[in-house]
């Protein structure tokens, strides 16, 4: 199993949406641009919001355990995705 680099890319918020349909939260996810994890197969990185984990962790699964151009073709790298406002990447053992 190899172990998988998260990178935050992009933090957005719509708070027209959120006032709609969301309880208020204080500090919901509080990930950072720029912020970097690394995933060891199904354990949620230290730090890491779970709803943001429950959306990515199956491709960080399928790319940890091999798993390789998920969108076939959509991705330049065949050993990442990008979901949500996260980029995954497989990383060498």
């Amino acid at each position: 199993m190899k172990r998988c680099k998260i990178t935050a890319i992009r933090k957005t918020e719509y708070k027209d949406l959120m006032e709609q349909y969301e309880n208020p939260m204080e500090h919901a996810c509080d990930i950072e641009e720029g912020q970097v994890f690394i995933a060891e197969g199904w354990k949620r990185p230290e730090g890491f919001c779970e709803s943001a984990w429950e959306s990515i962790s199956p491709f960080v699964m399928t790319l940890a355990y091999g798993g390789s151009d998920i969108y076939e073709g959509w991705m330049k790298n065949k050993k990442s995705a990008m979901i949500r406002w996260f980029k995954v990447l497989a990383l060498s053992r």
